[in-house]
């Protein structure tokens, strides 16, 4: 079993009056990454990642607004917002050289939204980017967790917000592993433990948090342009059975980077949405490459 990689804690304070928790570990002398995970989840779901990266690179992870140990602060979460935070985050921890950004799901929303709201910052303080199971909006429209026709059609909105939107905690039971196991990862390869993972993950998250970010993601509609903001080498990262961001959403997001002619690559891995559960390795490299390249 490989070793836990342990870290420093620290707070970053936004303008509104959030706390938001961020973790260091490995040296700051080496190649810095800075990570921003997604909806309902806190910094630790980046661990296997941090494990794998720590010997090499100096790594931030932090918690977005409201979630982990982060407090929620004044604003709601929105794109704005996510933005911001990750400017603070960015600005007071990021200091003798750029990093890296990695986002997944909300994270990489919030990279988007970052080099839509602050380019020129986001210009002087990154080097790359890493986009990962996410989105510049639709996801309405291309969700397919919720399993109507096998997941063939969207489940109708109104369905969807209802059910994402309801602010009871996530139990941690068998049940729902399995529920998370075969609707949010890929259920042919995704094993028990990694869904394990992920629930724990998840059910620490406040439930009226994560029912208000679930509406507020609903709303999101950055679009193609938010992609094109985007000014450093970037590569995204697909799971061919997501049913959260669909693959033709990082697809999208891929071509429109490529247009600007920043697209380092587009990944695919054989998973659901949470490849960096699934395929820990795969998604670790990936960002070591990155960071070899333009850390």
């Amino acid at each position: 079993m490989r070793r836990t990689a342990a870290g420093e804690d620290e707070w970053v304070r936004t303008d509104d009056g959030a706390r938001l928790r961020v973790r260091r570990v490995g040296a700051p002398d080496r190649p810095t990454i800075v990570l921003a995970h997604g909806w309902a989840c806190r910094l630790e779901y980046w661990q296997p990642q941090i494990d794998l990266l720590a010997d090499r690179f100096h790594v931030i992870a932090y918690d977005q607004r409201g979630h982990g140990e982060s407090s929620p602060g004044r604003r709601s979460i929105d794109a704005d917002v996510l933005a911001d935070d990750l400017a603070h985050v960015i600005d007071q921890c990021v200091r003798s050289r750029r990093a890296v950004v990695v986002g997944h799901s909300m994270g990489g929303i919030a990279i988007q939204a970052w080099w839509q709201r602050h380019p020129d910052r986001a210009r002087a303080t990154s080097s790359a980017a890493v986009l990962a199971n996410t989105t510049w909006g639709g996801l309405v429209r291309g969700t397919r967790v919720l399993p109507l026709l096998n997941g063939l059609v969207p489940a109708p909105e109104r369905l969807g917000r209802f059910v994402f939107g309801l602010p009871i905690r996530l139990p941690d039971t068998v049940l729902t592993r399995e529920a998370v196991r075969l609707r949010v990862m890929n259920p042919r390869s995704a094993t028990r433990e990694q869904a394990a993972f992920v629930t724990r993950i998840v059910a620490t998250c406040d439930p009226k948090i994560r029912a208000r970010t679930a509406l507020s993601l609903a709303d999101i509609a950055l679009g193609p342009d938010a992609a094109r903001a985007i000014d450093v080498p970037t590569s995204v990262i697909v799971g061919r059975v997501d049913r959260i961001t669909p693959s033709w959403m990082g697809r999208g997001i891929a071509a429109e980077v490529d247009r600007r002619g920043h697209l380092d690559r587009l990944v695919e891995f054989d998973t659901g949405h949470a490849s960096t559960v699934e395929t820990p390795e795969g998604v670790a490299a990936e960002i070591a490459r990155m960071a070899d390249l333009y850390g």
